[in-house]
């Protein structure tokens, strides 16, 4: 069975401020050594993740880079066993792969609650505007779009790792049947309690390897289509230049909506107006 881990960095074992995840050559408020230190520390854990899941019995793991510019793994400090992908210009960007035949399992690494979750770090969903994304009625992040994306190859979510926050969010909407390791326990936006990133990286082990055993026995995460989907951001301004979108309709002040007959439809729905509602806020 192929194995895909899709790998962010916002929910890794010490990490707590947007400096250690922001990658220097964008400048501003930036640590090159803070960044460095959360992309080994990112790595390992997708390697804790890969060496649980071959374990576990995967004969192929691929680990897809998913955090921002997605260049951020350190090839040298993964299993020799897997492959990677990275590059941030990729047709189902964080969980690419699913789509290759014969992938039975989805495992997510450094997760993050959505955007407005109390006691998340770093809680965000996509970037830094979007303030909710709806579907079916059910408010979701990153997680539950990627899950829905994976569903639509056949792909179960089996597996996830981050802060307690997001495991939480991730267990009520994807299902108990999701093996979750908390390496951190959210105090606010920008502090956490860590896990020592061993005890971290051992969690995250035991957890892919007990999950993947277990993955021909899980069920891909859906919805009923077609689905009603909204989005909201932090400005009218955003909405402004969706609404003009044919098929986009106005709901309120900051939020557009449309109908997907797909999760794949939904999918690029939503990264195409993530896209056209980046204006610029000072005319």
């Amino acid at each position: 069975m192929k194995v895909v881990i899709s790998v962010d960095m916002e929910g890794v074992c010490g990490v707590a401020s947007w400096v250690q995840v922001s990658p220097p050559e964008f400048g501003g408020l930036v640590n090159g050594t803070e960044y460095q230190t959360a992309r080994e520390r990112m790595t390992l854990e997708a390697a804790a993740a890969a060496e649980g899941a071959l374990m576990g019995g995967a004969t192929d793991v691929l680990i897809n880079d998913s955090h921002d510019t997605m260049r951020n793994l350190i090839p040298e400090l993964l299993p020799q066993a897997v492959r990677f992908t990275s590059g941030n210009d990729k047709p189902l960007s964080m969980v690419q792969g699913v789509q290759e035949d014969g992938v039975g399992a989805l495992l997510f690494v450094g997760y993050h609650a959505r955007a407005g979750s109390p006691r998340g770090p770093l809680a965000h969903t996509w970037n830094g505007f979007i303030r909710n994304v709806r579907v079916g009625g059910i408010d979701t992040g990153e997680y539950g779009l990627n899950a829905l994306l994976a569903g639509h190859y056949g792909v179960p979510v089996v597996f996830a790792s981050g802060d307690d926050v997001a495991m939480a969010e991730i267990r009520a909407e994807l299902g108990d049947g999701v093996t979750t390791v908390a390496v951190k326990e959210g105090l606010s936006t920008y502090a956490a309690v860590h896990l020592h990133p061993a005890e971290a990286q051992r969690r995250i082990r035991d957890g892919a390897e007990q999950a993947v055993r277990a993955a021909r026995n899980a069920q891909p995460y859906t919805t009923r289509w077609p689905a009603p989907c909204q989005l909201s951001f932090d400005h009218q301004a955003r909405a402004d230049a969706c609404a003009r979108i044919p098929d986009i309709t106005r709901v309120d002040a900051v939020t557009v909506g449309w109908s997907s007959d797909t999760a794949y439809h939904l999918f690029q729905t939503f990264r195409m107006l993530a896209t056209v509602a980046g204006v610029r806020l000072n005319g």
